[in-house]
């Protein structure tokens, strides 16, 4: 055995195949915290003390004990339970956000940039003016039209959150197109949408998901706001941004947990996702240089 080989460090199989994705303890803890927080969300029945809606008037605002870890909030609501429900609608609207955003923006962005001319000028002008509206105003103008709930902001927020991918994919699909391998598949007879399917959106794939994850963060801290104004998640459902709406009455009377909680979620998750979309989006800079 070398002394090469004595020294170096042994790493895990986990750590060792998410270290060419972004590299580094941070990124890979962000990944870690964002893997725990799926786990929650998909054994959140079983992992959840009570029912995050059982009302107990006699235990308001209860301090954290062996029975209610994170104490109760104003109604007697286990504070732990409703964190662990809140972390499914607190991940499933920023993913139908991002998903919804991302196919649209994938499919005008690969449109303009690969046929050029009017069609991408009617495309870019599309984007621009969806880029000028605030998506939190726009959400707030389709509750106003189809009531408040979980549905009218996420369709919202996927109509804001499609011009900053359609633009990115638009940019992408411009670069790719003057490159000479995809002029040598046109030479051969191939139909553009066969290359784009084959080979552009392929290439184009590792930075789009860096701009996907970096959205996950901000939808979800849009949802979150939205929540907490009272257009989202209605009550009595679990979600992160209504309960720190619901805690606000708790932080006069002095208990901290019922919003406090709600509040560092959000705010760990929203870092984790940008830490990993920064790391995704660093690791393809350094692979281009």
């Amino acid at each position: 055995m070398t002394a090469a080989a004595l020294t170096e460090p042994t790493r895990r199989p986990l750590l060792r195949r998410l270290r060419p994705l972004g590299g580094g303890p941070l990124f890979t803890a962000a990944v870690l915290l964002l893997a725990a927080l799926v786990l929650v969300a998909v054994l959140a029945p079983l992992l959840s003390p009570y029912d995050p809606e059982a009302v107990d008037l006699l235990s308001p605002l209860a301090g954290s004990s062996a029975g209610h870890l994170l104490g109760t909030d104003q109604s007697g609501r286990d504070v732990l339970s409703r964190l662990l429900y809140g972390s499914r609608t607190g991940l499933l609207g920023p993913l139908l956000v991002v998903g919804l955003s991302t196919v649209l923006g994938i499919l005008l962005g690969t449109v303009a940039g690969w046929r050029g001319g009017w069609v991408d000028t009617v495309l870019s002008r599309l984007l621009d003016l969806v880029f000028s509206v605030p998506g939190l105003l726009l959400a707030i103008m389709f509750v106003a039209v189809s009531g408040p709930g979980l549905t009218a902001p996420v369709i919202a927020m996927s109509v804001a959150y499609t011009p900053y991918v359609g633009r990115l994919v638009r940019g992408l699909a411009q670069q790719e197109k003057a490159r000479p391998y995809l002029e040598s598949y046109r030479v051969q007879g191939w139909s553009g949408w066969t290359i784009c399917l084959r080979h552009l959106l392929p290439n184009i794939a590792p930075t789009v998901l860096a701009q996907s994850a970096i959205n996950f963060g901000y939808a979800l801290m849009d949802l979150a706001g939205l929540s907490f104004l009272g257009f989202g998640a209605q009550p009595p459902a679990a979600d992160w941004g209504a309960m720190i709406n619901e805690g606000e009455t708790a932080l006069q009377q002095g208990a901290m947990l019922p919003a406090l909680a709600p509040s560092a979620c959000i705010v760990l998750a929203v870092v984790a996702f940008g830490i990993v979309g920064e790391g995704i989006a660093d690791r393809l800079a350094r692979r281009e240089r």
